[in-house]
């Protein structure tokens, strides 16, 4: 088992700085940890990454691969998606009602993008896990720009419209059906903003959320699938997959199923589960590195 060094050693050692990073947006206080490597950080390439579901950027795939990153001096910036809330902290609260949607994502992370830019970073690597990673290829897929060099998704989310619906009645004993389309109605009719509640919802049961927000994670949109985005996006792409991952399921065959293309790598971290910690993070990190550094 690898020793981990603490944070800060690890900064001081490697002349490395972080911090937290501000933006406003939507009446809205957005974060990011910035983590640079070296006083010419700005010129080399920067990682900006993105966590998974409900989830935020200190968790520990997050923090993990940050401090790797920085052992190879590599500067990142972690976003923490807002979910609708001002200067969120830690795992969203399934008593807090749901009003946040899969798309805002997209917006926060061309926010930070353009930060990058601002600050003169030419080069950017695109990172996501889990269903960041289906963020992360979205906003690659439809949003790119000449500053992204390369993209990189961590057991990205994959989707079926089948699957969903299968899910969710194992997982809540309720049909999704009758649920979304009283959604899509209120939609429809202007009423997006109305709570749906008591109402299961992703991770959280007997919650509530608005009629736009349910109809965001649950309609049928191919675009919910990671691996139908990879078919779109021009920039040279490396997924991982977890062997051992039971979070997101069938990746690894639905990647076996892609039209074969030059810009697409794919490897299996065996024996990781969904959050490659420990030495699968070492391996991820290793072979990302590599992955930026090639021409």
């Amino acid at each position: 088992m690898r020793k981990i060094v603490p944070l800060l050693l690890l900064l001081l050692s490697f002349g490395l700085q972080a911090e937290e990073q501000q933006l406003s947006h939507n009446g809205l206080t957005i974060t990011a940890n910035l983590q640079t490597a070296g006083d010419n950080w700005k010129q080399g390439t920067v990682v900006l990454m993105t966590h998974g579901t409900l989830a935020h950027n200190r968790m520990e795939i997050m923090t993990t691969l940050q401090q790797l990153f920085a052992e190879r001096e590599v500067s990142t910036l972690a976003v923490n998606l807002s979910l609708g809330l001002s200067d969120r902290k830690g795992m969203y609260e399934c008593a807090v009602p749901h009003t946040h949607k899969h798309t805002d994502a997209l917006d926060e992370i061309g926010l930070w993008l353009n930060w990058l830019k601002q600050q003169g970073v030419k080069s950017v690597v695109l990172l996501g896990h889990s269903r960041g990673g289906n963020q992360t290829a979205w906003f690659a897929a439809e949003r790119d720009e000449q500053a992204i060099s390369k993209v990189v998704l961590l057991a990205p989310q994959v989707w079926s419209e089948g699957y969903e619906a299968k899910d969710y009645q194992s997982r809540y004993g309720t049909a999704l059906a009758p649920l979304l389309s009283k959604a899509k109605s209120l939609v429809k009719n202007g009423q997006g903003d109305t709570l749906l509640k008591p109402v299961d919802f992703i991770y959280c049961a007997d919650s509530s959320a608005s009629a736009s927000a349910f109809v965001s994670y649950y309609q049928a949109d191919s675009r919910m699938d990671s691996p139908t985005l990879l078919q779109q996006i021009t920039k040279p792409v490396l997924v991982f997959a977890g062997s051992e991952d039971t979070v997101v399921k069938g990746l690894q065959q639905k990647m076996a199923k892609l039209s074969a293309r030059d810009n697409i790598s794919f490897e299996v971290i065996d024996g990781a589960d969904h959050f490659f910690l420990d030495l699968y993070a070492e391996e991820v990190a290793d072979m990302a590195v590599e992955f930026f550094q090639a021409e």
